[in-house]
């Protein structure tokens, strides 16, 4: 079946999300592993991405352990050196859907504040068709509460949504659900992915 739409997922599927590599850059691995030891600094993301304030949750972390604190700042003060860089094949990818018509929608785990900051860096955030942001939404993937809003907001029906995404939890859950899915792991797959939905020719997705 067709689709009506495509759905993708942000943090490594546009944009590399990888703020252990970040920190081992900066701090060095052992320090950073340490810290990630001590620290839920992933639990605190989730929180900025379910609609708390960007700056503040990770500030009052911060304070919260003093022997890391300049390193958890980090987290907020160079919040767009942790996510960093483009994919290109996957914004080439966007983008060729967009220029043949096919609706082309956000679903990601981003907080307010964070996207906010983000899209100055990354203008072509704005290009989505739909944005489904989870701090907006004030609920993140996997809930199933997610999907059933975004089905709900587009009315596509949900075997008409393909959908992709870097994490299988993510991807079970949109399945459940009935859409079409891609587990996310390089832009070729993706790329291939789309080809055999009928949505590009091969010629039209290749880097």
């Amino acid at each position: 079946m067709t689709p009506e739409a495509v759905i993708f997922d942000i943090g490594n599927v546009l944009i590399e999300w990888q703020p252990e590599r970040y920190y081992d850059s900066v701090v060095g691995e052992e320090r950073r592993r340490a810290m990630f030891a001590a620290v839920d600094l992933h639990g605190m993301n989730d929180r900025v991405d379910r609609g708390e304030d960007f700056t503040g949750v990770i500030y009052e972390t911060a304070e919260a352990y003093p022997e890391f604190r300049d390193e958890i700042r980090m987290w907020r003060d160079k919040w767009i050196e942790l996510a960093q860089p483009v994919i290109p094949h996957s914004l080439h990818l966007m983008r060729a859907l967009r220029g043949k018509g096919v609706p082309v929608f956000a679903l990601t785990n981003f907080g307010i504040g964070s996207f906010d900051y983000a899209v100055p860096f990354y203008p072509f955030l704005k290009d989505f068709d739909r944005h489904y942001i989870s701090g907006h939404m004030g609920v993140i993937k996997p809930d199933p509460k997610i999907y059933q809003m975004v089905e709900r907001d587009c009315g596509i029906a949900p075997d008409r949504l393909l959908f992709t995404d870097d994490r299988a939890d993510n991807i079970t859950a949109a399945a459940a659900r009935g859409w079409q899915t891609h587990l996310f792991e390089g832009p070729r797959g993706w790329a291939e992915r789309l080809v055999q939905a009928g949505l590009l020719s091969a010629e039209e997705a290749a880097a």
